[in-house]
């Protein structure tokens, strides 16, 4: 706690420049993102102040900067549409989100957000791309971009192409050509985004029947008193816990990028604790959900930003213009807005991978269109659980089958010279089976049969299981190796087992199996497994002492 009153200076002239400069490019968004979310423009400027400077001041991302973004808009504009505009129980929703967060900071959860497959989050990313997208279609044709969702603007669509307001769409167009033309050289010194709204309101003063943003009140948030209804309780619920998820995945994904910029590494867990805070106190003073912004963060390092003194200068910026220039921002067309929002959402949309993705494996493109038909046709948290479920089987599947292809039985050749002869002289009448890696619950449901078909049919009377090389085996495939012991007994087959942890053993007798796998057929070492599989089939002449692995069991003698 300590250090979240210590403010490195030694760099404050990149922090200021840097804060500076995200500021004036988190201007335009933090209003247009307030529009789309239904609770006006000054509620996106407050959310980008206010999370912004606590996610900088005690977040584990020093170059971070934060604010509304895309992701988490999608979900407050469907929120405010489901609860029909109450602005106390969607800032109740941000709020309860942001304790969320914090949550899941102390316990310590942001490490995981690293194993979901990319496939999932680049049709997710791209899904709520191509949201936003559908989302500001309306506006951007001069109506109303209020909608209960993407699958209602489409609807909505053609009404709105049958009535075009052409001044909006000139707008519109106008805004989105100046993001994307505007030269890199002259972004330094005035972003894209704040020149597309400049000259679109300009210009927008002088033609007709143009919708705009209004009048605008002027001042520092108040403090909101949480409410809570019961009848909305589970809707409340789960939109915090839906914002909760995509503020982690969107803060931590952009502290990768800040990561790989500045050669450092960033703190997960703490920066999920700035994280919710930020977005807890935001709730609480009028303003909407963020996280940590990709586009914005990189301008800060480029531009020197390196402490966490850069976010929180981003942030006074953010409360200065909130101060003084409320009434000009009033005459902006909800047109440009829609522009610069369109050129958000076709940035967040993978066309790096979709270009490549049909030259990749199958399963993972079919993959990504699921997750992206789900995000944008059902809902955001049904995609990403689904996705990573899926995934994680589709991985279970796949080390299933390698650890089956990768038993040793009839083809097995070892490079010990003494296994090897031991090999030879048994004649097909001992069948070896090596186990490469945990074993498991994916080969589990297999494994018996796979044994099973390897040694019917053969003259073999010995079945030898090598365990050398498995650390763990869980539960299903401790069932497994009962059910090939079962199998090796009523076939007749002796059964040995050789390399067994003391893990996998005690997992085994745990289960009840000291009877069927006893100790006198427990080995330390193949070779003794070997021996003792010749002897039984009276094929090995010479006599020697085998050493049992007892695991704890009374020694058994030869």
């Amino acid at each position: 706690m300590r250090n979240l009153f210590r403010i490195d200076l030694s760099h404050w002239r990149g922090d200021l420049y840097g804060g500076l400069t995200a500021g004036i490019v988190a201007l335009p968004l933090a209003l247009a993102f307030g529009v789309a979310s239904g609770l006006g423009p000054m509620a996106g400027l407050y959310g980008a102040m206010i999370v912004g400077f606590f996610a900088s001041w005690m977040g584990g991302t020093p170059t971070n900067v934060s604010g509304p973004t895309g992701p988490m808009v999608v979900v407050l504009a469907s929120l405010f549409a489901s609860l029909s505009g109450d602005v106390g129980l969607i800032l109740t929703t941000v709020f309860i989100a942001g304790l969320l967060q914090v949550a899941f900071g102390f316990l310590g959860l942001g490490q995981y957000i690293r194993l979901v497959p990319y496939p999932v989050i680049s049709g997710f990313m791209s899904g709520i791309g191509l949201i936003i997208i559908t989302l500001q279609s309306s506006a951007f044709l001069g109506h109303s971009s209020e909608g209960n969702g993407p699958v209602a603007a489409l609807l909505s669509l053609p009404g709105a192409i049958s009535h075009i307001n052409y001044s909006a769409l000139f707008i519109g167009a106008l805004s989105l050509a100046t993001v994307y033309l505007w030269p890199a050289k002259w972004g330094r010194f005035l972003p894209g985004p704040l020149a597309a709204l400049i000259l679109a309101t300009v210009i927008g003063l002088a033609l007709p029947n143009l919708p705009v943003l209004g009048n605008i009140p002027t001042g520092l948030p108040s403090f909101q008193m949480p409410s809570f209804d019961m009848d909305m309780s589970v809707l409340i619920l789960e939109a915090a816990f839906i914002l909760a998820i995509l503020g982690t995945i969107d803060s931590l994904l952009t502290s990768l990028v800040a990561d790989n910029m500045t050669r450092t590494r960033h703190d997960s867990n703490r920066e999920l604790i700035g994280q919710g805070v930020g977005n807890a106190v935001s709730g609480l003073f009028g303003g909407i959900s963020g996280a940590g912004a990709t586009m914005r963060t990189v301008i800060n390092i480029r531009t020197g930003g390196s402490t966490r003194l850069s976010g929180m200068v981003h942030s006074a910026v953010l409360g200065a213009v909130i101060l003084g220039i409320g009434p000009l921002l009033s005459e902006i067309p909800h047109a440009a807005l829609a522009g610069v929002l369109v050129k958000v959402g076709m940035d967040i949309v993978d066309l790096n991978y979709l270009k490549r993705a049909h030259r990749g494996p199958r399963w993972d493109l079919l993959l990504m269109v699921l997750v992206l038909s789900l995000t944008v046709m059902v809902d955001l948290i049904t995609a990403v659980g689904l996705g990573v479920v899926l995934a994680a089987l589709a991985f279970v599947r796949q080390m299933a089958q390698l650890q089956l292809q990768q038993l040793g039985g009839q083809g097995f050749t070892s490079k010990d010279t003494e296994e090897a002869r031991l090999l030879k002289e048994a004649k097909g009448k001992v069948t070896l089976f090596e186990f490469d890696g945990p074993l498991s619950f994916g080969a589990a449901a297999d494994l018996g049969h796979h044994i099973r078909s390897l040694y019917e049919g053969t003259s073999s009377e010995s079945i030898i299981l090598d365990f050398n090389r498995v650390p763990y085996i869980d539960v299903s495939a401790a069932m497994a190796v009962e059910t090939i012991a079962r199998d090796a007994n009523d076939a007749g087959k002796k059964l040995l087992v050789c390399g067994m942890s003391a893990q996998i053993a005690q997992t085994l007798d745990g289960l009840g199996m000291r009877e069927l796998i006893p100790a006198y057929t427990r080995f330390e070492a193949r070779f003794e497994a070997l021996q003792s599989a010749l002897q039984s089939a009276g094929l090995d002449k010479q006599q020697h002492s085998t050493r049992h692995l007892t695991l704890g069991l009374p020694a058994a003698t030869s």
